[in-house]
């Protein structure tokens, strides 16, 4: 694997370049980019892909149809400081623009055009504190104006085909209030990877690997390619557990507003919490008590102010 390590290292030494690969069959079928490293601290997707592609270029595994694409550090920049981002989140305004204004803009107006010839996208993701993977869909079938969408069945499969004990729902409803709570109201705003995928005519699943440092994310990350490869018809390999359970909807999210509010709990996604349960406090004493049962996802204890601090889910 040191050939997998000299790859990142490239990656991480020039950010003016962006490095993927792309395997074709002379058999047809879907076509599938799995993504790592679109938070440049998120780093198990990109060992997940480097692995991924020693494997095709040696042999190990073998494509039977279709067409990969697999990127392993969609943000060079943020992905050689280790930061979340570069000069912004690439993953909250991935919109192509005629004129890029930053290096996340740059990033975007070449990758969008890859992920536009796919059926489908994998992203690859990690989280701040423990907590067990999961999966993540856009909104079920709709017209609507915000995120029109015909291809959820196909979408709620892959995402329960990953290897995943849970799946979440209804991320951009959930982000649009964050959102304009801050005073963001621009149209693109919460439209990341996926998002994108979706007006392109294709379909998306992020998953998030575990937190940041586990090296068992890196095998989380690992287990769902081969889930994918798997549920498309693109590889011979095992294909892991499905998730056969219900999926959580996201329903609330709460902005820190001091640096002194605080989390009343070591919370951890999924943590379950029942109608009035204390869940955090604000800066002058009130507190903030779960409004029905359901669970905490996302808590972020060290989220600057005017961020997402966490999130509350339903049953769905």
């Amino acid at each position: 694997m040191d050939g997998g390590n000299e790859l990142i290292r490239r990656a991480a030494a020039n950010p003016q370049v962006l490095q993927w690969h792309t395997w074709a069959s002379l058999t047809p079928g879907p076509s599938l980019v799995i993504l790592g490293a679109v938070h440049g601290n998120e780093t198990c997707g990109a060992h997940a892909i480097v692995r991924a592609i020693d494997d095709l270029q040696h042999g190990r595994l073998l494509l039977r149809r279709g067409r990969l694409t697999l990127v392993p550090i969609a943000n060079p920049l943020a992905f050689g400081t280790n930061t979340r981002e570069g000069e912004r989140n690439l993953n909250r305004r991935f919109v192509p623009r005629a004129e890029p204004q930053d290096y996340e803009d740059r990033i975007t107006r070449q990758l969008a055009p890859l992920l536009a010839t796919h059926d489908a996208l994998l992203d690859l993701h990690s989280f701040h504190t423990p907590g067990d993977p999961f999966a993540m869909v856009g909104p079920r079938n709709n017209q609507g104006t915000r995120e029109p969408f015909k291809r959820a069945q196909e979408e709620g499969e892959l995402a329960r085909a990953l290897g995943v004990n849970q799946v979440v729902e209804g991320w951009l409803d959930v982000y649009d209030s964050a959102a304009h709570a801050r005073g963001d109201t621009q149209d693109d705003e919460g439209i990341g990877t996926n998002e994108y995928m979706r007006s392109q005519g294709g379909y998306a699943v992020t998953i998030e690997c575990g937190q940041h440092e586990d090296p068992a994310a890196i095998r989380v990350a690992e287990r769902a390619i081969r889930g994918a490869l798997a549920l498309l018809g693109m590889a011979d390999v095992p294909a892991p557990s499905r998730f056969a359970g219900r999926a959580a909807r996201l329903k609330d999210v709460f902005l820190r507003e001091s640096l002194a509010d605080e989390l009343a709990g070591d919370w951890h996604s999924f943590d379950v919490v029942k109608a009035g349960d204390l869940i955090a406090r604000r800066a002058d004493g009130s507190e903030l008590r779960a409004p029905y049962d359901g669970s905490v996802l996302f808590p972020h204890p060290e989220a600057d102010v005017g961020q997402e601090w966490f999130y509350l889910a339903e049953p769905s």
